[in-house]
C-alpha cells in the first residue's frame, strides 16, 4: 500500500508541474516602450565600449554593471539597468532586470 502512495505523489507532482506556463523572458532590445521600465534603450550605444565608461554616469534608477565571471544576486528589479561585460571588459548586453 505503501508503494501505491508513493506512487500517487509522485504523479500528483508531475501532473502539477506540467500545469506550469513558461514565458520567454524580453531582452532590452525586442522590449517595446512600454516595458522598458530602466531605460535600458537609451544605453544601447554603449554596446562595444568599455565598462568603465559607464562610471562616469549619472543615473536616476538603481544600476548594476557586471564585470566578466562576477557573482551577482539573482533578485528581479524591473527599475535596474545592468551592464553585462565579456572577458575584454567591454559591455555586451544592457538590460532591465
Amino acid at each position: 500500500m505503501k508503494e501505491y502512495g508513493k506512487a500517487l505523489l509522485a504523479l500528483g507532482l508531475f501532473a502539477l508541474t506540467a500545469c506550469q506556463s513558461s514565458s520567454k523572458p524580453e531582452t532590452a532590445a525586442g522590449a517595446d516602450a512600454e516595458s522598458d521600465t530602466c531605460g535600458a534603450s537609451q544605453y544601447q550605444s554603449y554596446v562595444g565600449k568599455p565598462l568603465s565608461a559607464v562610471s562616469s554616469l549619472r543615473f536616476d534608477t538603481p544600476v548594476r554593471a557586471i564585470p566578466w565571471n562576477s557573482t551577482v544576486t539573482m533578485d528581479f528589479n524591473l527599475r535596474r539597468l545592468n551592464f553585462l561585460a565579456d572577458k575584454s571588459d567591454t559591455i555586451t548586453k544592457v538590460y532591465c532586470g
